[in-house]
């Protein structure tokens, strides 16, 4: 089989034949080498006095040689990193297709409000006294999310979506031991179309992870997770609405099974943007869940910093939620810090999950969106982006094969690879095929339960306009690839600054320090 990963990653001769320049530029798009390709080692932009005689207080441990940081003057360097910039694909951009990962376009007003001084330059550190607005700005978006779940308490602290994952599933922990039970209950449940981080989550603190099979239709029968829970079984991580774009129809007798046989519902809060203002969680039966504020709230999705991933808890967890958190005292807010304080307030936290209280910058980020938006805007944020991810299925449903019928999904659209099949085009050569239409290309080949999956999210902040031109541009790429027009794909990218890399090899055997090249000899010598 031909083996499409690790191609030449520069452009071939025959590539550059019809549109070679001296420089390897082509008009805006310019060639940038590494820094340190372009810098030399033995000189610097910047004068620096020789600092005067001292001795080392480092213990024998001080650097022996230069750093080796290339010099550059200051118009090269802004340059350097001015150019790296015109190559990244963001949201600022275009489309980003997704699935299961929504980049939306994060509104400026929410960073104009992040960047506030009473925001943005506070400390961690500083008395509780001087950040009151922001211990309230944080127990108000507390309450909005409780409100917009149904849910009793939120552990803020968690720094993402997998931080959430493991708030939620240690609070479950904690109860079971407060029940006795922590000894027996060793299982949890993880549908097969469950993200990876699930079982990865359920693993790391000493679960063992029993599988649940779906449906044909992609979706968990309630008699099958009846089967398999037991005294054994802690919990059940169910995403909802699931990888597949699909919401959960049994949810609630699901939920039902898990609390009759004594255990607890973690619901994977990764696609709550699809249900916000439609549905809440806590009325299904949702014991926890993770909300990952970058893809339902619009911050950014973690980039520049931590993301947020809050945790909403019912009442069966509530007096769980790990420290540190908000409460009203007096005229004030005050920030519960230690176990002793919350036990006086009859809660038994699990502990303490994160140093400090969470990622300021990205609360007020979501707060601004909510208050932006009020209940009503968020709802229809919701129904736009179904709306969506339904009307591009709708517009490529006659081309390209979806693997549980042409049904109606939620927020996003999963096709899978039988229309490809005898084209000689896979699903990874049609996703680089994208990238030479200037189009990011979705998420390829998840869910592990279809083959061959190409999953696209939309998001609710794209215009019919935008959706025309994407899914014009697929059918374009669909129907050449049904044409036999091999080429096209199996060599793409041909326009990236970069060509095909090999993935596995880079993440397997990464290369993560610049050697020079060794010195090439001269003919003479």
């Amino acid at each position: 089989m031909l083996n499409r990963q690790g191609r030449p990653t520069t452009p071939t001769d025959a590539d550059m034949a019809q549109r070679a320049t001296f420089t390897g530029n082509r008009a805006l798009q310019q060639v940038e080498p590494l820094i340190f390709e372009i810098g030399r080692v033995d000189a610097t932009g910047v004068d620096i006095d020789e600092p005067e005689p001292f001795t080392p207080r480092l213990g024998g441990l001080e650097r022996a040689d230069g750093v080796g940081l290339p010099g550059l003057s200051e118009p090269e360097a802004m340059r350097h990193y001015v150019r790296l910039s015109q190559k990244n694909y963001g949201i600022d951009t275009g489309l980003f297709p997704l699935g299961s990962c929504t980049m939306k376009h994060n509104p400026r007003l929410n960073e104009r409000m992040a960047r506030l001084p009473g925001f943005g330059d506070i400390h961690p550190l500083q008395p509780v006294s001087t950040v009151q607005g922001a211990l309230e700005l944080i127990d108000m978006l507390a309450a909005w999310l409780m409100e917009l779940t149904g849910m009793r308490a939120v552990a803020m602290s968690p720094k993402a979506g997998a931080h959430g994952e493991l708030c939620g599933m240690m609070a479950i922990k904690a109860a079971i031991a407060a029940r006795g039970e922590g000894e027996v209950r060793r299982t949890v449940l993880v549908p097969e179309s469950a993200h990876g981080t699930n079982p990865a989550t359920a693993a790391l603190i000493g679960f063992a992870v029993k599988p649940v099979p779906v449906r044909p239709d992609g979706t968990v029968d309630p008699e099958t997770v009846r089967a398999l829970v037991g005294p054994d079984v802690a919990a059940i991580m169910l995403t909802n609405p699931n990888t597949c774009g699909l919401f959960e129809p049994d949810i609630v007798a699901i939920a039902a099974a898990m609390h009759e046989a004594g255990a607890y519902f973690y619901c994977d809060g990764a696609n709550f943007n699809a249900i916000v203002g439609k549905a809440r969680p806590g009325d299904l039966g949702v014991d926890a869940m993770h909300i990952n504020l970058h893809k339902t709230f619009s911050t950014p999705h973690g980039g520049g910093g931590p993301g947020s991933g809050p945790v909403v808890l019912s009442d069966r967890l509530a007096a769980f939620a790990p420290t540190p958190f908000v409460t009203r005292s007096g005229d004030g807010f005050a920030l519960v810090e230690h176990a002793d304080e919350a036990e006086e307030g009859g809660a038994s936290p699990f502990g303490r999950l994160t140093a400090f209280h969470g990622q300021m910058g990205m609360f007020v980020r979501a707060l601004s969106y909510m208050l932006s938006h009020g209940a009503d805007g968020m709802k229809q944020a919701s129904e736009d982006a179904v709306l969506n991810a339904n009307y591009v299925r709708a517009c490529l449903s006659d081309l390209m094969s979806q693997p549980f019928g042409d049904r109606p999904c939620m927020h996003e659209v999963l096709f899978d690879d039988a229309w490809l099949k005898g084209s000689g085009v896979t699903t990874l050569d049609f996703a680089k095929a994208m990238i030479d239409e200037g189009y990011h290309p979705m998420t390829v080949y998840f869910p592990l339960v279809v083959h061959g999956a190409m999953l696209i999210e939309p998001t609710e902040s794209e215009s019919k306009a935008s959706l025309d031109l994407f899914v014009a541009t697929l059918r374009d790429l669909a129907m050449a690839a049904k044409r036999g027009e091999t080429e096209r794909f199996t060599g793409a990218p041909y326009f990236a600054p970069l060509r095909r890399l090999d993935e596995t090899r880079a993440a397997r055997s990464p290369v993560l320090r610049w050697t020079p090249p060794a010195p090439v000899r001269d003919a003479a010598e």
